[in-house]
């Protein structure tokens, strides 16, 4: 499974890297032909790049969100959760021992 999820992680890696080579050699051909200026493919090229950025940033929100939800199906707590606890039992241990 790890050798598979690595076989993914790189052909997503070779889709990206390929395809922001064509863009960027299609943008620059457009700057050459006179299209665009060199300040609009700069605009252009950092455009896509936030685009890109803000999708990233998305799918780890989501998948983070899908993989927590997943851990409490399995019955897992949260650091959170485990924290109040700990602090609970703290106080509970400090009241028996008063006594």
């Amino acid at each position: 499974m790890s050798d598979l999820l690595k076989k993914g992680f790189h052909l997503g890696l070779g889709a990206a890297i390929s395809g922001k080579e064509k863009f960027e050699k299609m943008v620059n051909e457009m700057v050459k032909h006179g299209d665009v200026s060199p300040a609009q493919a700069k605009t252009m090229i950092n455009s896509w790049i936030s685009k890109g950025e803000n999708v990233d940033k998305e799918w780890s929100d989501h998948s983070k969100a899908k993989f927590q939800d997943r851990m409490k199906e399995l019955g897992f707590v949260s650091k959170e959760e485990y924290e109040l606890l700990e602090a609970r039992i703290q106080r509970l241990e400090n009241l028996y021992n008063q006594r």
